[in-house]
């Protein structure tokens, strides 16, 4: 039985599974509907058991649906979860209409999801991305100011460029920073990855597989009623020339004896010890397989090749990851 490392989080935070559960896609995203709760509870529950304790959601997903969810696994179980909640998205209807980080809002939000979860103290709170509508020194001294409330217990920050990381880090020790993370999707890698680390700033890296790309599972064209049609890397030429790319990541996965995702994963948990792959999952089935996933290792020529395949750039057009 494969045993889930830990990773520390942040300089000083605690010690954290090193792979992480993504709720999101338990709750209805994209209009999506939402899947069966009780396997979506049982999910959680089981993932607890197998010691990752990293449960991500966020107050706006499925309009607090997500949390009310995550609040009925961890009862009875509080102690067992390291919740992570991300605020700020503002939604109607399903439809994005920006973002509210003003103090006042935030101080709103907060408690709102802790009645939601059903707890008192949410162990990593962030904002889902900053936009320069509020200044940095103003959205990180609220959460500072809830720390020291007792409602909140690390602070981090989600999408965000290298500037304002360490705009943020000035103003208040981060513990974690979420970010879009794949073989696909390695632009951080010029400047946020590197100021991370030398902030001693966990990265918690969500989107591995590249929003399905790198699944092996896409053939185009794609489903007319497919999410993913919004987004150039998956219009035609483009997304032509990414699966003939995606090609040779699948005949690595079968030479290894391993899927395609859980290759996705593994190279991501391979870039350091500082970074967690963050994966969604609302079924028990897939847990052993994201699991297992952790222990898969690469020999200096298959990174090598994936390096050159997949170097930065390689993969044309780009998703909302793109920054």
């Amino acid at each position: 039985m494969t045993t889930i490392s830990k990773i520390q989080l942040g300089n000083n935070g605690p010690l954290v599974s090193k792979l992480g559960l993504g709720c999101m896609r338990m709750s209805s995203v994209w209009g999506s509907k939402a899947n069966d709760e009780a396997e979506s509870i049982a999910t959680i529950n089981e993932a607890l058991d197998k010691g990752i304790n990293f449960l991500n959601t966020g107050d706006f997903y499925g309009a607090g649906h997500n949390e009310l969810l995550v609040g009925k696994a961890v009862k009875g179980r509080r102690h067992d979860a390291f919740i992570s909640v991300k605020f700020g998205a503002i939604f109607h209807n399903g439809q994005w209409l920006g973002l509210d980080l003003r103090p006042i809002a935030i101080k709103n939000f907060i408690n709102y999801s802790l009645v939601r979860l059903g707890i008192d103290t949410i162990d990593l709170y962030q904002p889902c991305r900053m936009d320069n509508s509020v200044p940095v020194e103003d959205i990180m001294g609220t959460v500072a100011d809830l720390i020291k409330e007792g409602k909140v217990r690390h602070l981090g920050v989600s999408e965000i460029t290298a500037d304002q990381l360490r705009k943020a880090n000035s103003e208040y020790p981060v513990s974690a920073l979420e970010i879009g993370y794949s073989l696909a999707d390695r632009q951080i890698e010029a400047d946020l990855l590197p100021t991370a680390k030398e902030l001693g700033i966990t990265v918690v890296a969500f989107a591995n597989t590249a929003e399905g790309l790198l699944t092996g599972d896409m053939k185009a064209p794609l489903p007319a009623d497919s999410y993913h049609n919004h987004f150039s890397r998956f219009q035609g030429d483009n997304l032509v020339k990414n699966l003939e790319k995606v090609e040779v990541f699948k005949q690595m996965a079968a030479d290894k004896g391993f899927t395609p995702t859980q290759l996705a994963i593994a190279w991501v948990n391979a870039q350091g010890h500082h970074i967690m792959p963050l994966v969604s999952m609302s079924r028990r089935s897939r847990l052993p397989e994201n699991i297992k996933a952790m222990e898969i290792e690469f020999t200096a020529a298959e990174m090598d090749l994936l390096n050159t395949e997949f170097a930065p750039g390689a993969i044309l057009g780009g998703t909302y990851l793109q920054r």
